[in-house]
């Protein structure tokens, strides 16, 4: 059987594979087998990555996995992360794909859950996200936008859910594009279930990098890399796309920064994206102001660190793809 293998940018070049990689399809609709394929071609994109990298020093990393996993191993806690996967329910024998898997821990959770007789492919804008999930366990992982994912047409309408956690509010650019690759992927009565940044998500930081970036001259608004709607808004966009919202909540959740503070993770997660058009000096130097700003609210008399986040939580179901 046939297969159109999608194209993925490697910084200013496209990189496409198709035949040559083919394997034999058998089995129950091949999808398996379409899924082997898959991850086979996203170790020849990894490969050709590493093969560019002296030629070519842009990629699709805004930051290192090993940094995240130093700073923000609280995203993929098992605190932060029972609510949003009991919502999920994995079972045994289910298709399920994980958008913005990172480094894979709750990719590998939701693996285990479906068992042999399932499967999981998790997708990442991140190639070194991506390296570092299959290294860690992941079986079947790949590079794509999640707001134009570029996806097999034979894998169209065959998984049971699409997982999300703390990823979709990056996907500023096209968040209905993100609903319109889950519809591709699901089954009529398949299940979206994620959690992202909400409406007043960071509060505090987030005025405060606008405030310093336009003191300097420059619009944030569009600098801001993040997108974190209202209820009302993203019910609407749901329900657009085909969704029927079964569950939508904002959850307000006070999360410690023990490892780098308020600093550590403006480094993670805006130095690259929010400020990235800014020379490494003036970076420093808007972080130091944000810092400073901060502490009067998110920093306690022991210097420990707290920031305010918001989680929009929702299931929402595919009435028809």
């Amino acid at each position: 059987m046939d297969m159109e293998f999608p194209c993925v940018q490697v910084g200013s070049q496209w990189a496409q594979f198709g035949p040559d990689i083919m394997i034999s399809s058998a089995g129950k609709a091949g999808t398996t087998e379409k899924i082997d394929e898959w991850n086979i071609y996203t170790r020849k994109v990894l490969r050709l990555l590493e093969g560019m990298a002296s030629q070519d020093h842009s990629s699709t990393s805004d930051y290192s996995a090993s940094n995240y996993n130093q700073t923000a191993a609280f995203v993929y806690s098992t605190e932060y992360t029972a609510p949003i996967l009991s919502l999920l329910k994995p079972s045994i024998g289910e298709r399920i794909v994980d958008f913005g898997c990172g480094t894979g821990e709750l990719t590998l959770r939701i693996q285990e859950a479906v068992g042999a007789s399932g499967f999981t492919v998790g997708i990442d804008y991140n190639d070194d996200m991506v390296s570092k999930a299959l290294m860690n366990g992941v079986r079947h992982a790949y590079i794509s936008d999640l707001q134009n994912i570029q996806i097999p047409p034979e894998l169209e309408s065959s998984f049971d859910a699409v997982f999300s956690n703390a990823a979709l509010h990056w996907c500023k650019q096209n968040p209905r594009g993100v609903l319109d690759g889950a519809k591709r992927l699901l089954k009529a009565g398949g299940r979206f279930v994620c959690e992202m940044g909400g409406f007043m998500n960071c509060i505090g930081v987030r005025i405060s990098l606008h405030r310093a970036v336009k003191r300097r001259g420059y619009e944030p608004g569009k600098m801001d890399p993040w997108y974190f709607p209202t209820i009302e808004e993203y019910q609407r966009l749901l329900q657009s796309a085909g969704f029927r919202v079964n569950t939508i909540d904002l959850v307000p959740r006070l999360t410690p920064l023990p490892d780098g503070g308020l600093r550590g993770w403006l480094q993670l997660f805006a130095r690259r994206t929010f400020l990235k058009e800014f020379s490494d000096q003036e970076a420093a130097a808007i972080i130091d102001e944000v810092v400073d700003m901060c502490g009067v609210d998110m920093k306690d008399k022991e210097g420990n660190w707290t920031l305010m986040y918001v989680r929009l939580r929702f299931l929402a179901t595919l009435d028809s793809p």
